[in-house]
């Protein structure tokens, strides 16, 4: 009995036209509210989901659409409710369209930020690893470090090296392997605590 009851309101409901539907609206009648939202509900999350391209952003929407249209039930200026809700539905999806671009253009912003902060420090690590090598070449032996030098300060092969210094040009190699072999020693764990920072995400 109750049942047919509520589904006869619900079809008187359904013959009302909107401005009586609103003026009950006005007055917190839910079945009101009710047939409203089954009336238009499919048209809005379509206008919605056309833009958006988003099932769920679009449902979001119709269901702030509706919750607002009950909070100001009281004072809608309105003459054409279906208007009226359709330009709501528009005026929200252009607000989360730019919010959307918003978010990513900050994240874009971010990134770049990140990628120069990252590469501002690691070129802080290399200068210093730099420093480092510099001051051990220095106290390299004196054949040692002037063999070093021509080398790689002035670009001169072994040939020409052994020749300037009257040297074997095997002498210069080995001189050139110990030279390396200290430096590598030195500056080694460097790039250890760099790689591992890099593999924690800390740089």
């Amino acid at each position: 009995m109750l049942f047919l009851s509520l589904l006869a309101i619900m079809n008187m409901y359904q013959s009302y036209e909107n401005k009586l539907l609103l003026i009950l609206l006005a007055k917190s009648d839910e079945a009101a509210f009710t047939e409203l939202y089954n009336r238009y509900w499919q048209k809005l999350f379509a206008i919605a989901c056309n833009r958006l391209k988003d099932m769920a952003a679009a449902e979001d929407i119709v269901h702030d659409i509706f919750a607002m249209l009950w909070l100001k039930r009281e004072c809608l200026p309105v003459k054409c409710i279906e208007n009226y809700l359709a330009a709501a539905t528009k005026y929200m999806v252009l607000n989360r369209i730019k919010k959307l671009e918003q978010q990513k253009k900050f994240s874009i912003n971010s990134l770049q930020s990140t990628a120069f902060e990252l590469t501002a420090e690691n070129t802080v690590h290399y200068k210093r690893i730099l420093e480092i090598v510099k001051a051990e070449v220095e106290m390299l032996p004196e054949k040692c470090r002037i063999i070093f030098k021509y080398s790689r300060n002035e670009g001169m092969p072994v040939c020409q090296i052994a020749s300037r210094l009257n040297l074997s040009p095997k002498t210069v190699e080995n001189q050139l392997n110990k030279a390396l072999r200290q430096l590598k020693l030195v500056a080694q764990p460097f790039f250890n605590c760099l790689a591992m920072l890099y593999c924690t995400g800390n740089i």
